[in-house]
């Protein structure tokens, strides 16, 4: 700063009193270019003495600074500084020196996410609204952006131009914002009122006032106007920026097109607060869902885009009233994984169990709503003379039209979009929730085998077996009547004998734990014979018993240890199985094992991994510094309230960390876990390891990078199956004779064998990969990167969800035609 060169302060005063202007105009802009342009400290006294001069001599001081400087070079720095000190020594002369190179600078500013220069950022600004003149709207964005992200010690006066500047109300170059702006430039002044309040959303939660003050505002408004208005602006919140930052290098931060800007960020959470105030309606709880989920999709190298808004969203969600804001929650708690943001999900659920003297698995379980189906799985509307259904099939929603003839068309007559838009808006929407929907009811009954809930019989079918939406789920799973399994086909609840169950005391989900293999059988083949495809794999569920290897460990299981795991990959899917898991970072930290608590049996289970790095010290990491891949270790089990252990980011023994005087606890002997919850952790285990390892990689036939995981990749691509992978294997064995191509095809070992019509090819049932036969040649196929495998052709599937059977399925498919195979990369390995 200016204060660490006194020399240059005594040569603007002695050259100012020696009445040498040019070389005090020399001399500013000397000081001006060594101190970045900012004038703090002894930079004061420099400009305090150049404006004490008269007029007249300021007036060449400034001439002077215009021709010292590089004319042909606007953009340059020597110019920018000649600039700005023009403005600052000249704000009371006459003329209005470099004006377009002015406007230029401020044009280039707002393709900027933040500015460094803020002193001369200021000057150019006042100087701009000197001349009568507003500076453009995105140089206002960025210099609003620099005030909230840079914390300079000289910013006041940056902070002061920018006060000054209240349009636009919202920063430009956001989707959301841009069509908010365009609005608001054909609204009143309330409207406006309304923005600069929801813009003062600085804090974690409204407080009495705010929420006060954000209803008077409304007031005027109409309550119905508001809400239209507010959801169709959070709508475009998350979609790609409308001016992207050309100049990220100096943007201070990771991604400044993909992140919101911080500025409209405090907008969108005072607008969702505003949400919460008004009279409860489906889609503003629809919009505040979309808007948690948008906020925390995943940015390369940041992370969740914006926790605070996705957090501003599930508070609204939680003050708001209706059954639909609670069944918002109730589904985000199923699907988001971020721990801070879930902790305020489950809170908010808490509260209103609470409120209504309800278990918190009750007020979800009656919070989920129909969406208009007036029966399980289906309704019909009458709209004019035409007719719409909408039906669920499997884990899908569909919506049918008859037009007034009777006759099935493909979308929605012409007077239907005529003269009924707002239905057929509403009726497209809850199509959408039903899918959304569908798929938070499944995770959460697939999480009801550890919960160990228990129904009484009349509550259990008006909640699951007759609820329009869950019974839709509940109808293609297995329950327990009393003690007695039983499933729904041809209209009734039945046993395996396939006799009526028409009452009973108490119902809960059936697991296949405990029961003889012979009955798990008998199950399957009752589902198969009845067609039902169960939402997730439950007759089919695979068992983890205790094993001879794991009876001499006593305490850990090593049945999962050695794998190498896509980091990124198996923290999401951790998160949303319920364990918490902190991101590996290369860096000298310590850190917990994956854990999933066990709170109703009062257990903690832990996966100890560590991370993987490569030869050198920036190898195998992402830009932010996490590992890409973790090394797998052991499974064991403490007590929950036992201290937790931690190791070295990079591995090494774990240890437990002992705080408050407290005794270590030992791992728990694993023959004293009861079956279901050992069964359980270890198909979490198992599902981890089979989704996220690098051996299911086809990609990685030369071993990954420098080929370190060449032996690990060979041996789990091609290697023993698992628990998972025998499930499948059985499964596509009983499929084959469904199957167009079933002559073609056969189950051998670990391999699904194919008779192509070029080759013959061996695909591993655990990985997918594939071999071409005599010399077990590698053909590397790559899935569709969208995780949708096309099986179409394969009839009957006995359970949703394996998205490997669905891989392996489709291999087999294209295969079994491999002369009709078109894809370039695929023929130059037949």
């Amino acid at each position: 700063m200016t204060r660490h060169y006194p020399d240059r302060v005594r040569n603007v005063e002695r050259l100012a009193a020696e009445g040498d202007l040019p070389g005090l105009a020399e001399e500013l802009l000397k000081t001006a270019i060594t101190n970045n342009n900012q004038w703090s400290h002894d930079g004061e006294k420099v400009l305090a003495t150049v404006r004490a001069l008269p007029r007249d001599q300021r007036l060449r001081v400034t001439d002077s600074l215009v021709e010292l400087s590089d004319p042909y070079h606007a953009s340059s720095p020597t110019r920018l500084n000649a600039l700005t000190l023009v403005e600052l020594i000249g704000e009371d002369l006459p003329g209005d020196r470099l004006a377009a190179e002015r406007a230029a600078r401020l044009e280039e500013f707002g393709g900027m996410y933040c500015v460094q220069a803020t002193h001369a950022a200021a000057a150019l600004v006042e100087a701009e609204r000197a001349a009568g003149r507003t500076p453009p709207a995105m140089a206002v964005a960025a210099l609003r952006r620099t005030l909230i992200v840079l914390y300079w010690e000289d910013g006041a006066s940056l902070k002061k131009a920018v006060d000054a500047l209240t349009d636009p109300p919202l920063n430009p170059g956001e989707a959301w914002s841009d069509q908010a702006l365009a609005d608001l430039a054909d609204r009143d002044e309330a409207w406006h009122a309304l923005v600069r309040h929801a813009l003062t959303a600085k804090s974690a939660q409204p407080n009495a006032k705010w929420e006060k003050a954000a209803r008077a505002l409304v007031e005027p408004l109409g309550a119905d106007t508001v809400r239209d208005t507010l959801v169709a602006w959070l709508a475009l919140v998350g979609r790609p920026r409308t001016r992207p930052f050309a100049n990220t290098a100096h943007a201070y931060c990771v991604a400044p097109n993909d992140e919101y800007d911080p500025f409209n960020a405090n907008a969108i959470r005072g607008l969702a607060w505003t949400l919460a105030l008004l009279p409860p309606h489906p889609e503003a709880a629809r919009a505040l869902g979309a808007l948690v989920e948008t906020s925390l999709r995943k940015v390369q190298g940041l992370g969740p885009r914006n926790p605070k808004v996705a957090n501003a969203g599930v508070v609204a969600l939680a003050r708001a009233e209706g059954e639909a804001s609670l069944a918002e929650l109730s589904r985000l708690a199923t699907r988001v994984t971020y721990k801070t943001t879930l902790k305020m999900i489950g809170a908010g659920l808490e509260a209103r169990a609470w409120a209504l003297g309800l278990s918190r698995a009750e007020v979800e379980e009656m919070a989920v709503p129909v969406y208009g189906l007036t029966e399980v799985g289906r309704s019909v509307r009458r709209l004019g003379d035409c007719e719409a259904e909408v039906t669920v099939t499997g884990s899908k929603a569909a919506l049918r039209w008859r037009n007034a003839a009777g006759k099935q068309v493909k979308a929605a007559p012409a007077a239907v979009k005529r003269d009924h838009a707002d239905e057929l808006k509403e009726l497209k929407a809850a199509v959408k929730d039903i899918d959304k929907m569908l798929s938070a009811q499944a995770e959460r009954l697939d999480r009801q085998f550890l919960a160990r809930r228990e129904w009484t019989y009349t509550a259990w079918r008006e909640r699951f077996l007759d609820h329009p939406l869950v019974g839709t789920l509940a109808r293609r799973l297995l329950w327990t009547v009393d003690g007695t399994p039983c499933g729904y086909a041809d209209g009734d609840l039945r046993t395996l004998a396939d006799e009526p169950v028409t009452a009973g005391g108490t119902v809960s989900l059936w697991h296949p734990v405990g029961h003889p293999p012979e009955e798990v059988v008998a199950w399957r083949d009752w589902l198969e014979r009845h067609g039902i495809t169960q939402p997730f794999k439950q007759a089919h569920r695979e068992v983890y018993l205790l094993t001879d290897a794991e009876r001499t460990t006593g305490t850990y299981s090593n049945r999962f240890a050695a794998h190498v795991l896509r980091q990124h990959q198996f923290n999401s899917l951790a998160a949303v199985r319920g364990w918490r898991n902190k991101l590996r970072l290369c860096v000298d930290d310590e850190y917990p094992p994956a854990v999933r608590e066990l709170p109703r049996w009062g257990l903690r289970a832990e996966y100890w991994i560590e991370g993987v790095g490569g030869d050198g010290w920036l190898d195998d990491l992402t830009d932010a510094g996490s590992y890409l891949r973790v090394r797998t270790d052991q499974v064991r089990f403490y007590p929950i309230d036992a201290p937790e252990n931690f190791a070295h980011a990079s591995g090494g023994e774990y240890r437990m960390w002992l705080r408050d005087g407290r005794e270590p606890v030992d791992a728990l002997p694993l023959a004293e876990i009861p079956e279901l919850v050992l069964s359980e952790v270890l198909r979490d285990v198992d599902l981890f390891v089979g989704v996220a390892s690098v051996g299911n990689d086809p990609t990685w036939q030369d071993g990954g990078p420098a080929g370190r995981f060449r032996e690990y990749w060979t041996a789990y691509g091609f290697g023993e199956l698992g628990p998972g992978a025998k499930t499948r294997r059985d499964v596509v064995a009983r499929l084959l004779p469904r199957l167009a191509i079933g002559e073609r095809c056969s189950v051998e070992g670990r391999f699904l064998h194919v008779r192509g019509e070029l080759h013959t090819y061996k695909i591993h049932l655990g990985s997918g990969n594939v071999l071409r036969t005599p010399a077990d040649q590698y053909v590397c196929i790559v899935p569709a990167a969208s995780g949708s495998a096309a099986v179409g052709g394969t009839g009957y599937l006995p359970f949703e969800g394996d998205r490997t059977l669905a891989v392996v399925l489709s291999k087999a498919m294209m295969l079994a035609k491999d002369d009709r195979i078109t894809d370039p990369t695929i023929l130059s390995q037949l």
